[in-house]
């Protein structure tokens, strides 16, 4: 009973991209010691895997078509993941990778913080709060331009539009 209390609790205190890998586990010490060989293993395996999850933090980029706060939870979840294996981040070296990797429509934003800010300095949510007010201003203004555009116009019962039969218009 113990034992598949432990195992219980376990399984709910990964992650879902974990769990299938302890899903098989018939004991709690079954599963443990396959997270150890995983996360643990030996040293040569865990510097193999440092390396990677270095050299795909290098290359991570914003996406075009990628939200801030999308590319944002990418990118911490590969900061947390480069934390289990040993590797810790500065505060300066995480502002700096979200400000030259995300995408270019934050490039304004980006050299307003990089010439206003020491990024020796600011701390890295101060940047993510700035990045994320940005984001709700761009937001605003692309939001359904189509029906800002038209919603000066009002048409009566007629079909007519009523501003253009003010300017002596009859096109509707």
């Amino acid at each position: 009973m113990k034992d598949a209390k432990a195992l219980g609790i376990i399984q709910n205190a990964v992650s879902d991209k974990i769990f299938p890998q302890i899903a098989h586990a018939d004991s709690a010490k079954m599963a443990w010691e396959l997270l150890y060989a995983e996360y643990h293993g030996g040293e040569h395996v865990r510097s193999v895997k440092l390396q990677n999850l270095i050299c795909e933090f290098e290359y991570t980029r914003m996406r075009d078509n990628e939200s801030l706060s999308d590319y944002l939870t990418r990118l911490n979840e590969l900061i947390n993941q480069m934390k289990t294996f040993g590797e810790v981040l500065s505060n300066e070296r995480q502002v700096q990778k979200v400000l030259i990797s995300l995408s270019k429509k934050y490039d304004p934003i980006c050299l307003v913080i990089e010439n206003t800010k020491t990024l020796e300095t600011v701390e890295f949510q101060e940047v993510i709060a700035i990045l994320k007010s940005q984001e709700q201003r761009l937001e605003m203004h692309s939001v359904d331009t189509v029906e800002k555009a038209f919603a000066s116009f009002t048409v009566n019962s007629k079909g007519q539009n009523k501003n253009a039969s003010k300017s002596g218009s009859s096109k509707s």
